[in-house]
């Protein structure tokens, strides 16, 4: 392929209208970016480079959550949050998505002043600036629970949700349910994510990232989630089971597939074993995820005319 043809095809994919449902606020800042808060605070003795997995890098699940905690020291203010919610935006819109749904853990920043509270209004700020400016996009934002804050936080959570909720006319739709797969127990999460489904919060939880966890993976199952994240090892045989595929099956659940960030931190060895072509063999619901992968895959997969099903949380 010669170079004026590969530049028509990005332009393509590019262009072409797509609908973005696995968007980790933290996880989606763009190179420029985070450059640009590194320059702000240089005092920390950060760079860039910590924070960025490059073309043809890769870095252990470990690894990736190590970066996210480098990543939320340079996001430590409103004014930072805001940023980085605009750019994103800007950066996905550019990249053709017509429906975004970010989704971020609320923090508590002492040194700064920033309250989980204000955390939450940064990014519906953010959402509504770039409403104003006329990006051709519709964002909506799902509040996370960190894994790593345990059930009380969880419970915390689930009220600051149920609160903007009902404040936000839409805007905040939903509950994801996230972070390090190997830490706590999904039972110690039932109370608040019932909580939440009682509420009318939407439900979208990472699930079967890591193998041998079936137990696991069947109670958060049995919430029945409007969305699987991942859904890594369900069909595996390294843990995964006929059962639990069969369940999501019956039920419906739709699962996000992400298929750049699952090869770049390991837990998939390449694009051609990933679990994608698993699903859709069955013409399961799915929808492939995450801005990096868009000109990485897209071309494989309009090449080969292949055409999967999407579903949001509206």
């Amino acid at each position: 392929m010669d170079a004026e043809e590969q530049l028509r095809k990005t332009d393509f994919y590019s262009e072409l209208p797509k609908v973005e449902l696995h968007a980790h606020l933290n996880g989606s800042i763009s190179s420029n970016t985070m450059k640009k808060l590194v320059a702000q605070k240089p005092d920390l003795h950060i760079h860039d480079q910590m924070t960025v997995i490059n073309k043809g890098k890769k870095r252990t699940l470990e690894e990736c959550f190590q970066m996210f905690q480098t990543i939320h020291q340079l996001t430590s203010s409103p004014e930072d949050i805001l940023m980085v919610t605009k750019d994103v935006i800007k950066e996905f819109a550019d990249d053709g998505v017509k429906y975004l749904e970010l989704r971020s853990t609320p923090r508590r920043e002492n040194a700064t002043g920033m309250t989980k509270k204000i955390y939450v209004e940064s990014i519906l700020e953010g959402i509504k600036q770039s409403k104003q400016e006329n990006l051709d996009i519709d964002v909506r934002y799902l509040i996370a629970i960190d894994r790593r804050g345990g059930p009380l936080v969880a419970k915390e959570t689930v009220k600051l949700a149920e609160e903007f909720f009902l404040s936000t006319e839409g805007t905040v739709l939903g509950l994801d349910l996230s972070g390090d797969p190997t830490v706590g127990q999904a039972k110690d999460f039932l109370e608040p994510l019932l909580e939440a489904k009682k509420a009318g919060l939407k439900l979208a939880l990472h699930l079967s990232e890591i193998p041998n966890q079936n137990k696991e993976t069947q109670i958060l199952l049995d919430l029945l989630p409007d969305r699987i994240g991942h859904g890594t090892y369900l069909n595996s045989g390294e843990g995964g089971s006929l059962d639990l595929v069969d369940f999501v099956r019956q039920h419906r659940i739709p699962l996000e597939l992400c298929l750049t960030s699952n090869v770049k931190s390991q837990t998939v060895p390449s694009y051609d074993q990933h679990h994608f072509g698993f699903w859709y063999s069955i013409a399961h619901p799915s929808v492939i995820c995450v801005r990096l992968m868009i000109r990485v895959f897209l071309q494989h997969i309009f090449l080969k005319s292949t055409i999967w099903q999407l579903k949001h949380l509206i």
